[in-house]
């Protein structure tokens, strides 16, 4: 067993070589807002997320993934901190797209909407509010920067970088949160809108990266789930509103955390955890 390969270090998580092949993902305590990484971490935060990723791609057993093992004691040379935190994959050569699929109006989608009174350049009808229920979901492609923001693009630009796999790729990606907003609203969470990533593994499409967590996806407490006003949501919102409320410029380094909006913050990942799959993080 070679020494593991940082090969690259996101903004919350680090990748390693395993081997030839094999990929490490490590999903660290780092928390992101307004584009920065903050200097104080949520403990335990990167345990739920690979948790729930887990749970999340073997609910999905007929979408073909790059999850190959993520219990510790059955990977080799591992160090003790990588514990429950990780995830050993297909390495594969992703797809520089980000699979947005919204199922609700929000966040970017709304200003679009209230902007231009379409969806990205798709009808969703006339008359919607802030946070409600599309027609039906609605697939929103951007591209995948490396730096800066994420920028939409057509559905035909969207096939003309994706290929011959576009059109399956769009409703799998359709068919997956379709799937996963019914069963999640069965436990009190409505999900509204989330992102999936592919690549591609001997010319086939994978899904890949982390799947259906609070940081690639908007969850909302169904029971507080009102049209017409934003939604509290099951993520960073403690974070952002306590950056929002600080004189902080959002151009230099971020202040730290207090302990109560951390405790707060990790409190709403362990629920969202908890009532989509009955475990504790």
């Amino acid at each position: 067993m070679e020494k593991l390969e940082l090969i690259r270090k996101g903004k919350v998580r680090d990748i390693y070589r395993y081997s030839k092949g094999k990929l490490i993902l490590l999903a660290t305590d780092r928390i992101s807002a307004f584009d920065f990484v903050l200097p104080t971490e949520i403990p335990d935060k990167g345990k739920i997320l690979t948790k729930m990723s887990v749970l999340w791609f073997k609910f999905f057993p007929e979408v073909p993934n790059h999850l190959i093992e993520w219990r510790y004691e059955r990977v080799e040379g591992l160090p003790e901190n990588f514990k429950d935190r990780f995830m050993l994959v297909k390495e594969t050569r992703p797809i520089p797209v980000e699979f947005i699929v919204r199922g609700y109006l929000a966040g970017s989608g709304w200003k679009e909407y209230k902007k231009t009174g379409k969806l990205f350049g798709q009808d969703v009808g006339e008359g919607l509010r802030e946070s409600e229920k599309l027609p039906h979901p609605i697939f929103t492609p951007t591209t995948k920067a490396e730096e800066g923001h994420d920028m939409p693009i057509t559905l035909e630009q969207y096939r003309s970088i994706v290929g011959p796999h576009a059109d399956y790729l769009m409703e799998t990606s359709i068919s997956i949160y379709k799937k996963a907003h019914d069963y999640a609203l069965e436990r009190g969470i409505i999900i509204a809108d989330t992102k999936f990533e592919f690549g591609l593994l001997d010319g086939k499409p994978i899904l890949i990266d982390e799947l259906l967590t609070p940081d690639s996806s908007r969850f909302w407490p169904a029971e507080e789930y009102e049209p017409g006003r934003s939604q509290r949501s099951f993520d960073k919102q403690y974070v952002r509103d306590y950056l929002l409320s600080t004189d902080w410029d959002r151009k230099s380094t971020p202040p730290p955390l207090p302990p109560e909006v951390v405790r707060k913050t990790q409190e709403k990942y362990r629920e969202a955890l908890r009532r989509l799959f009955g475990e504790e993080g």
